[in-house]
This record gives structure tokens, C-alpha cells and sequence, in this order.
């Protein structure tokens, strides 16, 4: 047996101190007959007969595009079919443009990665996705401060000792925050903004990732049951939760789990486009497939049929796994 190198070593140690802080993961498998507490399947979609359908009948309606993409968007992996799909969605979710990434681990980290500025500071809620923080790291903003959770006397506080002449501020929040399942103080922010910048140099950034589907007229989100479109810079929408896509996979097969799926940035014309140029997350990778756009394409024909409403409590704020249990028991989509 060859002798455990150094870097082994180093591996192995940093492994044990994550078992010994209990927090070692692993790929888990479900448990067949028990009640799934953090499935991101929240309409039940993934099994749907009415979604399994309207996917077959997309595919079969376009049989002329290649099943696989061919490369990168920015070479022969794009289609007219993206194109008008990131039309029909940002349209669907009122907004002027959109974005198609192939995660949104993808276009939080693309989109924090380089839309902020040299001198900019990005203020980010403490409890902000992974996806985001790693776009921050990688961003040459010059400050990034998180704020206390939902907070927004805090945050007006941060915000009111930026030094803004010729610097922008982003302000990253989320809509809906998965682990304690509380919604984000949006029409406070909103507030907070306008009292301290008056309309200049700040950008509302909000990541709907759980709240698609969920809240809104016919799911469209947070920011449009609020009526906040014109206030938000910019938001991200995924479609492998509520919606039930993964980078082309319709269905959760049994034993997998999903990822966190295809999303798409609402955005204005201007920031799709420098998106295009320096997000470096979608220049350097494979494009979407067919089938995968085709997913998206059908999950949001039945949300623009209102059929999900039939199944979607009035809110997904739980404040028990009492409360999570009985909204789990909503009908299936047939």
C-alpha cells in the first residue's frame, strides 16, 4: 500500500474536525414512507401527471431542435426557442428582460461576480444564499456587509454611513428564506432605500429562488404581490423547486436528490446584455438543452393556466413543521 501522501493527510484532518463538530455530510437517500421536511418540491410537481404531460407535449411539438445544446450560449449552444422562452417568462413575471443560467448557484454567483463596480459595496442579509456570497467573493466591489436578519433599522444604519459620490450600493436580500421560512420586509427596504439614496445609486437585488410559484398572482413571486417591479434591480427566479425542472431532469426520480435548477435574472435590457459579456458563469459553460427549456416552457404553461393556484395554500410561512406538515397534504396536480 502506498504510503498517505501530505495533501492526504491535511484531506483527512479536515475531515475528522467536521465529523467531530457534527456537521460531516454526506449523500443521503430518502426514506421511503417518511415525511420530507426540506424537499423543495412545494406543489408537488415533480409527480405530476398534469406536468409529465404538458412536458411530453412540448417535446413532441418541437422536433426539430437537437436534443443536446452543442456548446456554450455564446457559440452554437443558443436557440430562437431560448430566446423566445427568457422572452415569454420575463414577460410572464413583469419584467423588461431576462436571463436564462444554468443554476441559480450559477446567476447569483455570475451576477454578484461582476455587475458591482470597482469602489461599490455590496450590504447583504446575514442569512443571504451560498450562491450569493461566492459571487461577492469573487466581485470586485470594494465593501461587503452583511446586515442583521430582516433588520432594517440596522440596515438604514449601514447604509447611512456609506460614502456614496460615485459609488453604487447593492442591497441583497431573498424573498422567501428557506430555512426559517419567513418573508423578507421588502415594502421596508423599499423605504429604507428611498430615505437614504432619494432614488440614486442604490440596487435592490432579490433572490425568489423559494417564493416562484408560491406567492403571487399565479406564482409569480414576492416582488410582483407587492407590486416593488419598478423598485427591484434585478431578480432571480429558479425553476427547480416550486416548478419541479433540473438542468433537463423533469421528474426527481427515486433515490436522487434535486439540485437547485435552471433560474433565469429579471432584469432591464442593459444588464441582460453586460450579463452576456461578463458573467463568466454563463460564457464558460454548456448551454441548456432543449429538454431542459422544454421543462421550463411546460411548468410555466400550467402556472399561466392558474392551475397551480388550486394547490398552493394562501402562504407557505410556516411557523411550525406542524404548520409545514398539514401544507404538505395539498392535492396532487392530475
Amino acid at each position: 500500500m502506498a504510503p498517505v501522501s501530505h495533501l492526504e493527510s491535511q484531506l483527512s484532518r479536515a475531515l475528522q474536525r467536521r465529523r467531530t463538530l457534527s456537521s460531516f455530510r454526506t449523500l443521503t437517500l430518502p426514506v421511503a414512507g417518511a415525511v420530507d421536511f426540506s424537499s423543495n418540491d412545494f406543489l408537488s410537481l415533480s409527480s405530476s401527471p398534469l406536468l409529465r404531460r404538458a412536458f411530453l407535449s412540448e417535446l413532441t411539438s418541437s422536433p426539430t431542435f437537437p436534443l443536446g445544446s452543442g456548446g456554450s450560449r455564446l457559440l452554437d449552444g443558443n436557440s430562437s426557442y431560448a430566446l423566445q422562452l427568457e422572452s415569454t417568462v420575463s414577460s410572464f413575471l413583469h419584467g423588461e428582460a431576462g436571463l436564462l443560467f444554468n443554476s441559480g448557484y450559477d446567476a447569483n454567483a455570475g451576477f454578484f461576480a461582476c455587475v458591482p463596480q470597482p469602489g461599490d459595496v455590496v450590504v447583504y442579509d446575514e442569512l443571504i444564499h451560498a450562491s450569493v456570497r461566492e459571487g461577492m467573493r469573487l466581485s470586485r466591489a470594494a465593501e461587503k456587509i452583511a446586515f442583521p436578519h430582516n433588520d432594517t433599522v440596522a440596515l438604514e444604519e449601514i447604509l447611512r454611513g456609506f460614502p456614496r459620490p460615485g459609488r453604487n450600493a447593492f442591497i441583497a436580500v431573498e424573498a422567501l428564506y428557506s430555512m426559517d421560512g419567513d418573508l423578507a420586509p421588502l415594502v421596508e427596504i423599499v423605504a429604507v432605500l428611498q430615505r437614504v439614496f432619494k432614488g440614486e445609486g442604490a440596487y435592490l437585488v432579490v433572490d425568489e429562488a423559494h417564493s416562484t410559484g408560491v406567492y403571487g398572482d399565479r406564482g409569480r413571486g414576492l416582488v410582483c404581490e407587492l407590486g416593488l417591479e419598478g423598485e427591484v434591480f434585478a431578480r432571480l427566479h429558479t425553476f427547480g423547486k416550486a416548478l419541479a425542472c433540473n438542468g433537463g431532469e423533469l421528474m426527481r426520480s427515486p433515490g436522487w436528490e434535486r439540485l437547485k435548477g435552471i433560474a433565469i435574472v429579471i432584469c432591464s435590457p442593459l444588464v441582460r446584455e453586460y450579463l452576456i459579456n461578463y458573467a463568466r458563469t454563463l460564457i464558460f459553460t454548456t448551454a441548456l438543452s432543449f429538454p431542459a427549456l422544454a421543462a421550463i416552457r411546460a411548468a410555466f404553461r400550467i402556472l399561466e393556466s392558474g392551475k397551480t393556484e388550486e394547490v398552493c395554500p394562501d402562504s407557505f410561512q410556516f411557523t411550525s413543521l406542524t404548520d409545514a406538515a398539514a401544507a404538505s397534504k395539498t392535492p396532487r396536480l392530475d
